[in-house]
């Protein structure tokens, strides 16, 4: 007769007997770790249908506990599955690999699995089982590199590892689907169910299938959330992903902004990477609290009328040991080669995306995060070191492709497939690239060419408008064209304008604290570049902090300088991009046609020796515009005069001297009637009141 080794882990107990209802006998247990952990060898036919067995404890007439064995239960993969993972097309992986509460014949469990093909073994350890790795060893399924077990009697809140016995060491790993994951330091896995939180935004995501959000305004309020605000009574200073929720929506609400972005949340061992070194892609940081909590803070913002966008990091990964590399004693998420494995800048290693199983980790996770987490856009982090093998290497640092060129023609294909599966999966998502160089169709779809992103963020609008507004304004018009080239490219790609945190970090100072000048030039050159950015093309994104005006530095430990309220000029920024969003949402014109030529027209970019430019916003009505004036030095001018499309009244609608922004209020209170004066190539011109270092929005009176 055949016979199975029992397992059970009786914690505080010091004897345990086997009971064979067959043959109504008691077997003695032999204890084989001091924590509790015995061990018996069982007739077959001792054990039900069920997996069950019974035992004895303390004494042979003692207390009977059913025990089930976790090797009698079905595999929980098909061998489509399996297919599916080895072709990299399992687009649902997360609903197989991982933890997964389950019930299975009547019995509820967890089932585990994990993708480790080159381990010699692999165990689930935890708590339950004192760490011991003989107690739950993982079965092979097939020739699939899969390993899993199925542990009854098991629920939710339980924490746990894989012990992978590589060729020369056990090595405890985090779970790579693990859908959450100890306060860091500390880095096991826990058993999470994602499935009960009750959602409550359905509305929202009906309609968001629907609409062309590309023609929507789009205003972004990047947040990184251990830092905008500061709990006293907590050790770390975090709040709960449920008090952030309420107290980010009232805020944005009052801010006008469209969208929150926040900086990454998946798990990540170092505070100080702010998050761009994951580790743990499919669980959000418990820094902040559990997934439900998570769950509630998206759904809270849709309610709210809020997109919610993530930064997710597929580029790179750290070296931690519990992580991904070398998972299974070789490089399996990586490359072996260095020159294609390990970034130089970052010291983290880069993901193989020619390898099938690897691809389909991340995109999986990507779609995990619309699926679960209804999250509305990926912003893709460092998309261009992905796309070139020689990305910040000396010239013998990299491998040519098979072709002999720089481009990384793996990650290309991972990326397209990428945003083809988002798109075609979940319609009316976002993913935007973090790219800076000038790959072409970025934002083009992938059957024309391009790699299918959403949008691209303009880094070079960013870096020439930053250079150009830290100049002096005496010196201004010698750079000129520092101004006025972004339009010659403006509607090659779908833009986002970011003034993001990187650019106040690392020594460059806060953005404030970049403007030339005194006191009041710094703050109203920094009211230029804002209304300069809302009405030029493209989407608007802005970081934490710069709509106060903030003088420090962002530091992620220290929190916001929200204490500059009290100020009347830091107040001023503040109602600045308040109505500056507003005037984005209200006005089509400044948000319909931001990626086509048709939207824009210049009235005047060559008069560099005055510093000026002015020019048209249309929406897809083309007779629906706003004329755009931004004075770039601090003379005001009495009587402008521009150029205008059509005759009659019209009136100023914003103006960023006004007194409300803490500016000297050289504005135009009375309708601006046109005349018979051609000007800048028009028939009909408008004169008025051109404040100093400002923008004013001027738009017909209908």
């Amino acid at each position: 007769m055949k016979s199975a080794a029992v397992r059970a882990y009786l914690p505080g107990k010091e004897q345990a007997w086997l009971f064979h209802p067959g043959h109504g006998k008691n077997t003695p247990m032999k204890m084989i770790h001091p924590a509790g952990l015995f061990e018996a060898m069982c007739p077959m036919d001792g054990v039900t249908e069920k997996g069950q067995y019974q035992l004895r404890i303390d004494g042979g007439s003692g207390q009977m506990k059913t025990m089930h064995d976790p090797y009698a239960f079905p595999s929980f993969f098909t061998g489509f599955d399996l297919h599916l993972l080895g072709e990299g097309k399992h687009w649902q992986s997360y609903d197989k690999l991982g933890a997964h509460l389950r019930t299975v014949n009547g019995v509820s469990g967890v089932n585990f699995a994990v993708w480790a093909p080159n381990a010699k073994a692999v165990s689930v350890v935890g708590d339950f089982n004192d760490w011991d790795a003989r107690s739950h060893q993982m079965n092979r399924v097939g020739t699939s590199g899969v390993w899993e077990l199925f542990i009854p009697d098991m629920a939710a809140g339980e924490k746990y590892k894989y012990r992978v016995r590589q060729a020369d060491r056990a090595v405890d790993k985090c779970d790579p689907y693990g859908f959450a994951a100890e306060m860091p330091p500390r880095t096991a896995s826990i058993v999470a169910d994602l499935n009960s939180y009750k959602w409550n935004d359905q509305v929202w995501m009906d309609k968001r299938g629907q609409e062309d959000q590309l023609s929507k305004p789009m205003s972004v309020y990047e947040v990184h959330l251990g830092s905008w605000a500061r709990n006293a009574e907590e050790e770390h200073g975090w709040f709960n992903y449920r008090y952030l929720a309420h107290e980010l929506v009232k805020y944005c609400q009052q801010q006008n902004h469209t969208h929150i972005e926040l900086m990454p949340i998946s798990e990540h061992p170092f505070t100080g990477s702010w998050g761009y070194q994951t580790v743990g892609y499919f669980a959000v940081t418990s820094r902040y609290g559990t997934p439900e909590d998570f769950m509630y803070f998206v759904d809270y913002c849709h309610q709210h009328g809020l997109s919610v966008i993530l930064d997710w990091v597929p580029a790179h990964f750290p070296k931690d040991d519990h992580g991904l590399r070398r998972f299974d004693g070789t490089a399996l998420y990586e490359h072996e080669d260095p020159r294609r494995g390990e970034h130089p800048d970052w010291g983290t290693l880069i993901f193989n995306y020619g390898r099938n199983e690897v691809r389909n980790f991340l995109i999986s996770n990507a779609l995990f995060l619309f699926d679960k987490y209804h999250i509305d856009g990926l912003r893709v982090d460092a998309v261009a070191s992905m796309l070139y093998l020689d990305y910040s290497r000396e010239h013998d640092q990299w491998i040519p492709n098979e072709f002999g060129g720089r481009e990384n023609l793996d990650a290309i294909s991972f990326l397209k497939e990428f945003n083809e599966q988002s798109h075609l999966q979940h319609p009316g998502v976002m993913t935007i690239a973090e790219e800076s160089t000038a790959w072409g169709g970025v934002s083009r779809p992938t059957f024309d060419g391009g790699l299918g992103f959403s949008l691209k963020w303009n880094m070079g609008w960013m870096n020439d408008t930053l250079r150009f507004m830290r100049k002096d304004p005496v010196y201004r018009k010698h750079h000129h064209g520092e101004l006025t080239f972004s339009l010659i490219y403006a509607f090659t790609e779908n833009f986002v304008l970011p003034l993001s945190h990187d650019e106040v970090v690392h020594g460059k100072g806060s953005l404030l604290d970049q403007m030339p000048g005194d006191m009041w030039q710094r703050f109203a050159n920094l009211r230029l570049l804002y209304s300069y950015m809302w009405t030029h093309p493209g989407k608007k994104l802005i970081f934490m902090g710069d709509e106060i005006g903030q003088w420090n530095e962002w530091n992620l430990e220290a929190g916001l300088q929200w204490d500059l309220l009290e100020w009347e000029s830091h107040q001023g920024i503040q109602k600045l991009i308040s109505d500056l969003n507003a005037m984005l949402v209200h006005e089509p014109a400044l948000h319909e046609v931001d990626f086509d030529g048709s939207g824009f027209e210049w009235i005047e970019c060559n008069d560099w020796e005055n510093s000026v430019i002015s020019y048209i916003r249309k929406g897809k009505n083309p007779e629906d515009f706003v004329a755009v004036v931004c004075n770039f030095t601090p003379s005001s001018r009495d009587d402008y005069r521009m150029g205008v499309p059509v005759a009659g009244a019209y009136r100023e609608i914003f103006n960023s001297d006004n007194s409300r922004y803490a500016g000297s209020d050289v504005i135009n209170t009375d309708d601006i009637q046109s005349d018979n004066i051609g000007w800048n190539g028009r028939e009909n011109s408008i004169q008025f009141r051109l404040p100093p270092m400002a923008t004013v929005v001027i738009k017909p009176v209908r």
